[in-house]
């Protein structure tokens, strides 16, 4: 089954979820706002998008600029802080059988579903 972390006060997202809604697929929605991933499933997140912690990272919010901009931070502190700041993650990421994308721009997001 397709996962979607959506946030619906986001455009992008929503365009994003019309995208999974359109393929014809089983999907569940993840409002990851409320639902807040922990610290392992966002760990797996990352690992089923193949990229880095930091990659996952919204570095337009305030709260990334105020608290964490020009600190060095480990990977692992970056994951925490998604955690504790959920708004920090960026949007919307849809997964499938262990891999995922993130629907930035959301055309991305019908390439990796016809994959």
């Amino acid at each position: 089954m397709i996962k979607i972390y959506h946030n619906p006060r986001c455009g992008k997202s929503r365009d994003g979820l019309k995208i999974v809604e359109a393929s014809g697929l089983d999907f569940e929605i993840i409002k990851y706002l409320e639902n807040i991933p922990t610290k392992q499933e966002l760990k797996d997140i990352i690992s089923y998008l193949n990229i880095s912690p930091e990659s996952l990272v919204r570095k337009n919010e305030k709260i990334w600029k105020e608290k964490f901009k020009d600190t060095t931070m480990t990977d692992n502190e970056i994951v925490e802080a998604m955690v504790t700041y959920p708004k920090l993650i960026e949007r919307p990421i849809v997964i499938k059988d262990k891999k995922g994308v993130i629907g930035r721009p959301p055309e991305n997001i019908n390439e990796f579903l016809a994959s």
